[in-house]
């Protein structure tokens, strides 16, 4: 149980939304571009070419999405350790609020790319920031548990764009899919109201001010120095395998999903409104299924962690997380069970992230606390960048086809496997106090 003042509950609570807002704004594309691309492109959604051009810009745009996320982590840790948390947790807040919100107006697959981008910068700046103004607001023997609920936001968050989604792209508008998505992606402008309220209630953590007050300003290229190198070699391990493999397999769900249900509808013979009805049906069911398991997996991680340590918790992490994506991609399995085995991939794949909250802060002294996190969790998206525009380039080779996309997604179990030759590296920090 948390031990913690109404202050320290308020920073940990703001901190919880601007995550949760961050994973909503940053995956609500990834429902509704099966309509999106089609529309923008001038193709029949649900055609041969609208599946196939579908999977090749969901992975392209994806790719481009994650690059300009580390750029956005890069660009605002230091500037987060500069100028302080609450600063570049407001302003990244508003940023990625406006950059979703503006895509429901594009035009264009070019547009649409602008904003995402607009978008990503803001979503990578406020991770560092948030969990940098948690690790350095609770105290000591609470820093565990207060990561890893605060990375319980990513579930809500991903349960908030199926909710969003399905309510308006699978009943409100169901009949009217070249147009349900931009009603979606409007709703990313929420965030920006709890920004301006989290302005008013929020402060400077006393760790952050002491250190900022009596150091120099950070310099990026100070967490490669020898004393500090071997942290960030450690952090870039865990963040990077575990980055390749949540966005090479999650991006794609809703196309595999709605490609499923495409098929399924036309064996049932089902009209356009039917199937439309059908596709978001079969997104929420899956996604659902995914974020329990992600919420779970976030959850667990807290008594791994503090009984265990941290390596241990990230072998076993690794481990399962190839054997629950070999085994959905590569089996004979029926569409309702591979949905179902979703919950295995997210308890693995999904939950590891929950320790990434207290562990990558724990390795950087405060002056250096954002910009470590922020460049090790986030540059890591630059190289995972390649997950989902290979496993999107193959598909859409393949024309769409649902195995193809199976048999691409069952290599990306293979990844986990690196990241476990590699925990030689990695560095144990239980029982450690946050360096100061």
């Amino acid at each position: 149980m948390l031990r913690l003042t109404r202050y320290q509950w308020i920073v940990l609570f703001a901190a919880w939304l601007g995550w949760g807002f961050d994973i909503f704004d940053g995956l609500l594309f990834n429902y509704v571009a099966p309509n999106a691309i089609p529309t923008l492109l001038g193709l029949t959604i649900g055609s041969p070419e609208a599946r196939t051009a579908t999977l090749y810009w969901t992975g392209l745009i994806t790719a481009i999405f994650l690059v300009g996320w580390a750029v956005g982590g890069v660009l605002f840790g230091p500037i987060s350790d500069r100028y302080g948390r609450k600063r570049v947790l407001l302003i990244t807040m508003v940023l990625y609020a406006v950059g979703t919100g503006l895509c429901a107006f594009v035009t264009s697959i070019e547009q649409l790319i602008v904003c995402r981008i607009i978008a990503s910068l803001g979503i990578g700046g406020e991770w560092a920031a948030g969990c940098a103004l948690v690790a350095e607001a609770v105290p000591e023997d609470q820093r565990v548990e207060a990561g890893a609920v605060l990375y319980t936001s990513a579930p809500f968050g991903l349960f908030l764009a199926t909710g969003v989604n399905a309510l308006i792209a699978g009943h409100l508008f169901a009949d009217v899919p070249e147009v349900s998505w931009r009603y979606v992606l409007i709703f990313g402008l929420i965030p920006a109201a709890f920004a301006f309220w989290i302005r008013t209630l929020v402060k400077e953590p006393e760790r952050w001010e002491a250190a900022a007050a009596s150091a120099p300003p950070p310099r990026l290229r100070e967490i490669f120095a020898p004393e500090i190198w071997p942290r960030t070699r450690s952090a870039l391990i865990v963040a990077v395998v575990a980055l390749i493999t949540w966005w090479s397999c999650n991006a794609f769900i809703p196309v595999v999903v709605a490609n499923l249900a495409q098929a399924e509808a036309l064996q049932l013979g089902l009209d356009k409104t039917a199937t439309s009805i059908l596709i978001e049906s079969w997104k929420t069911q899956g996604t659902a299924i995914f974020n329990v398991g992600g919420l779970l997996g976030t959850l667990l991680t807290i008594p791994l962690a503090k009984h265990w340590g941290r390596k241990p918790m990230f072998a076993l992490y690794l481990g399962f997380s190839s054997i629950a994506l070999l085994t959905t991609y590569g089996l004979d399995l029926e569409p309702q069970v591979r949905l179902y085995m979703y919950f295995f991939i997210g308890l693995t794949v999904f939950g590891i992230f929950g320790s990434f909250t207290f562990y990558l802060p724990e390795l950087f002294p405060t002056r250096l606390r954002a910009t470590g996190s922020g460049f090790t969790y986030n540059i890591g998206r630059v190289i995972a960048a390649g997950g989902p525009f290979l496993v999107g380039s193959v598909a859409s080779a393949g024309a769409g086809n649902s195995a193809v996309v199976l048999d691409t997604l069952f290599l990306v179990g293979f990844v986990p496997i690196i990241g476990l030759l590699c925990l030689g590296w990695v560095i144990e920090t239980r029982g450690q106090k946050i360096p100061d």
